[in-house]
């Protein structure tokens, strides 16, 4: 039996004109994500039927964990799986575009 050595490539590349904030927003959506099914897993550990059980109830928890799962995330309050991605990727990108008011400072070489 003859095995071939072959290289292995990523699924998937980012492309230079991905930008940091572009790596961000993704980052932070994998994260929400992420806590939505792990929320999701520990309401369905649920010991027993409440009185107030029925399907809008459960649909009303689901949406609320889903906005406190992406605000948690967004916050920055999360486990800090988008900052591990963002430390793992962000060499991969482009820097952030520049905000549209923002002016750079300029020198003369002088530190001036």
């Amino acid at each position: 039996m003859q095995i071939s050595s072959t290289s292995l490539t990523p699924a998937t590349s980012l492309t230079p004109t991905q930008t940091k904030d572009d790596l961000q927003k993704a980052a932070k959506a994998f994260e929400a994500v992420f806590m939505r099914q792990m929320i999701g897993a520990m309401r369905s550990a649920s010991l027993g039927d409440g009185l107030t059980d029925s399907s809008a109830t459960e649909q009303f928890r689901d949406m609320a964990d889903a906005r406190t799962a992406d605000a948690m995330a967004e916050n920055g309050h999360g486990f800090g799986i988008a900052a591990l991605l963002m430390k793992q990727f962000e060499s991969r990108v482009a820097p952030a575009a520049p905000q549209p008011g923002a002016t750079a400072a300029k020198t003369d070489g002088n530190g001036a």
